[in-house]
């Protein structure tokens, strides 16, 4: 609806002439939007607004260059509507804003977000075709995290998390709540000195130096990241920590304290451990995996051992329109990946054979922690260039950041720590 209408939205609105018919349908669903406002600048010089005039209302603002985001979004949803954006259709001074506006308003604008059936069937064609088998699994795993230690360094803190940190104090700067984040999970496994740790999808060590280096444990670490194994080896390696096939040319740095390997967590089989962590890498598991993601677990876990298991969520609600879709994030972020909702995890845990002794969600630091991603890449742009990254590039991890943003500020997704224990 425009400024004049806030409860009409058939008054006063007219439709630009020059408006192709997509335009004409996007434009006429917009005027459902119910909770706060959106103010349109249309490629003819005309402005719209829609929505709630409220003052304290959420608000946003977009520029449309060209009428391509129109039926791209018609037909495609959020893919169509990001790939619009990537190739510079429509510009925006606040795009974390302008997604949640969208996602305040799901039930008003739900044909915006999905699409069309058609529409969306390629997309799904190519998210099915990526599913994690374990040769997809590693060209999966390659497109996303071997872009470069050097890409990631640049925007990423100093401890090299690239998860939700936990703000158990709110004073804390990154650094600290990521610190925080991997403690609490290394707590509820209740790692002690002497412990044979597991860690399934290890990252860049910060997990394995903590549990090394400040709890005196054994740690075991999987990857199929290239990248992030040669980092996390030098990582351990600068702190003294014994690795496994290193050279050793000290006696004090023997025995080996951590064992970090280019393996598919399918391929472990050298348990028991004492305990496991995965922080968020079930959600790169895919549906199809989840049982045997579990069933790992189990069988390499000693009876009685914990398992905690840092995973991002999707609203139960959600959960079963988003299956049998696909998205934004699948299709030009994490190929083959899925988010589990809570209920669905519990049960997939259970049905694996373990209690689930522990919850804890904390959806909103993922929210703070994305926003000082964003802040820091934007801050980046030019060494991002510098690298060799172009700006299609940009964009696309531009609207990444936003989107999930948005999604943990809105609450459709969230992050929770799962507790596992075997019986």
């Amino acid at each position: 609806m425009n400024t004049t209408t806030a409860h009409s939205p058939s008054v006063g609105f007219e439709l630009p002439r020059s408006a192709p018919s997509a335009a004409r349908r996007l434009l006429q669903l917009l005027q459902r939007l119910r909770h706060g406002h959106l103010t349109m600048h249309l490629p003819d010089g005309s402005v719209q607004r829609f929505g709630s005039g409220a003052p304290d209302a959420p608000h946003a603002s977009m520029v449309l260059h060209n009428w391509g985001v129109c039926e791209a979004t018609l037909k495609s949803g959020d893919i169509g509507f990001a790939e619009s954006y990537i190739a510079g259709d429509w510009t925006t001074p606040d795009l974390t804003g302008l997604m949640r506006l969208f996602l305040v308003n799901r039930r008003e604008v739900e044909d915006l977000i999905f699409g069309t059936w058609m529409g969306r069937l390629a997309y799904r064609v190519r998210h099915l075709l990526n599913r994690n088998s374990k040769a997809n699994s590693r060209k999966n795993i390659h497109a996303h995290y071997d872009l470069g230690n050097a890409f990631y360094s640049l925007w990423l803190d100093e401890t090299m998390n690239y998860s939700a940190a936990w703000w158990a104090d709110p004073e804390m700067d990154l650094p600290s709540a990521q610190r925080a984040k991997v403690a609490r999970a290394l707590d509820q496994v209740q790692v002690r000195a002497g412990d044979r740790v597991l860690e399934v999808g290890c990252g860049w060590g910060a997990l394995a130096e903590m549990a090394t280096v400040e709890r005196g444990a054994s740690v075991t670490g999987v990857t199929l990241s290239t990248e992030q194994l040669a980092f996390a080896q030098e990582r351990l390696a600068r702190q003294g920590v014994a690795l496994a096939g290193a050279t050793q040319d000290a006696a004090w740095r023997w025995p080996v304290q951590a064992d970090l390997r280019l393996q598919d967590y399918r391929d472990i089989d050298d348990g028991p451990y004492d305990a496991v962590c995965s922080i968020e890498m079930v959600e790169a598991v895919g549906r199809e995996y989840w049982p045997t993601y579990f069933e790992t677990l189990h069988r390499v876990l000693k009876p009685g051992g914990r398992a905690c298991i840092q995973s991002i969520t999707i609203d139960d609600a959600l959960y079963e329109r988003y299956i049998r879709s696909t998205d934004f994030i699948q299709q030009y972020v994490f190929p083959g990946g899925c988010l589990p909702s809570p209920s669905v995890f519990e049960a997939q845990a259970r049905a694996a054979g373990f209690e689930v002794v522990d919850r804890f969600a904390f959806g909103p630091d993922y929210g703070r922690t994305l926003a000082l991603w964003r802040e820091s890449f934007l801050r980046q742009q030019d060494a991002v260039r510098a690298l060799g990254f172009d700006t299609r590039f940009l964009r696309i991890w531009e609207f990444y950041l936003c989107y999930c943003e948005a999604g943990f500020a809105q609450g459709d997704i969230d992050v929770m720590q799962f507790t596992l224990q075997r019986a």
